[in-house]
């Protein structure tokens, strides 16, 4: 009876050994993985610190600050310790931005708009977008690049472009069509934000026509603020709020674009999953913050940590755009965007004036 147990007691710490192991190993392979990304990831976030400083002590707009920033560094994609670092972050820290910007919506500040304005708004973002792959065909551009640019002049700006490009097929010219639209966006809704406010003033809009105007039309959310709160509150509430309707049409778009898409290959077959992680995570935050269970103090912070993950995924792209590349664009993708921008605020202008 003793010798039986001889022979069968050893095998368990033999067991716990190869656990301990493998749980070992697996910590070595996750130093390793942090300490070749770390180079790269500091480089962005002191690029995104420089964009944010110069945003706040200068008043320039912080996205294209850390894109021309970043591309001032550009030598550090090419080769180097950091290489692998930027890469994480202009593609994974990307995805995190876009996924915490669900805390700043509540589905009770998007039902407050009522059914009719709802209607409109996600009327004038789905228009905007087919208008962007029609037209980028008639300009002989990609439909993949009329997609990305429509959905960033019809939703968000520049965070639509990077959330949209997540899902987009890649290819040789992705990333400079990325930059191309991230800027022409970004300098589109800082004269939105200078000029539209005077001509909701000149046409006589009241201040709610002017608030949905000026949120349904300008690209991105700092401006829509921008441009709402210099006119009036009333007009900045509005003008928030129909804002973060269009930020919501996030979801069901790349939602879409993930399903038409996802048979689509790039050395290969594309993921499986129908809707990315970081929409079901979009949602998720979404579903946080109305539930009211958030603390105003971490909706601040969570929204503290998206700018940063956004600001320092666009330093990174910048770091990887060549600027050479970058002129060799031509008129036609400007010609789109500017298009589409007009498009836009001509839709949104007839749709107030119809509502009364």
């Amino acid at each position: 009876m003793t010798i039986k147990q001889h022979h069968t007691i050893p095998p368990v710490p033999g067991r716990a050994l190869d656990t301990t192991k493998s749980s070992s190993s697996w910590l070595i392979r996750r130093q390793q993985k942090l300490k070749l990304l770390l180079p790269g990831i500091i480089a962005a976030m002191v690029v995104a610190a420089s964009a944010s400083f110069l945003s706040e002590h200068y008043g320039a707009p912080v996205m294209l600050m850390a894109l021309l920033l970043g591309m001032a560094l550009g030598f550090l994609s090419e080769e180097g310790r950091a290489v692998a670092g930027i890469r994480f972050t202009s593609s994974t820290l990307l995805r995190c931005g876009v996924a915490l910007l669900g805390m700043r919506i509540t589905v009770e500040q998007i039902l407050s708009l009522g059914g009719t304005l709802m209607a409109v708004v996600i009327g004038a973002v789905i228009l905007t977008v087919s208008f962007g792959i029609v037209l980028s065909r008639l300009l002989g551009q990609s439909r993949d690049f009329g997609i990305l640019s429509g959905g960033s002049v019809g939703i968000c700006g520049a965070s639509a472009a990077l959330a949209i490009s997540a899902v987009l097929p890649q290819d040789k010219d992705s990333e400079r069509n990325i930059i191309f639209t991230v800027i022409s966006v970004t300098a589109l809704s800082t004269i939105a934000m200078i000029a539209y406010p005077p001509i909701a003033q000149w046409i006589g809009l009241d201040a709610r026509q002017a608030g949905i105007f000026l949120g349904a039309t300008i690209h991105d959310v700092a401006q829509v603020v921008g441009a709402g709160y210099s006119m009036s509150n009333e007009t900045g509430d509005t003008a928030t709020v129909v804002k973060l309707l269009r930020v919501a049409m996030l979801v069901p778009i790349v939602f879409s674009l993930s399903l038409l898409l996802r048979k689509r290959k790039e050395n290969g077959p594309r993921a499986a999953l129908p809707l990315p992680l970081f929409i079901i995570f979009f949602v998720l935050f979404v579903a946080i913050n109305s539930s009211g269970m958030a603390p105003l103090q971490v909706q601040e912070l969570v929204g503290d940590v998206s700018r940063w993950c956004l600001v320092t995924a666009i330093a990174a792209l910048g770091m990887k755009t060549s600027l050479k590349a970058l002129l060799e664009v031509g008129w036609r993708p400007a010609t789109l965007l500017v298009s589409e921008t007009v498009f836009l605020a001509a839709l949104i202008l007839i749709a107030v004036k119809c509502l009364g």
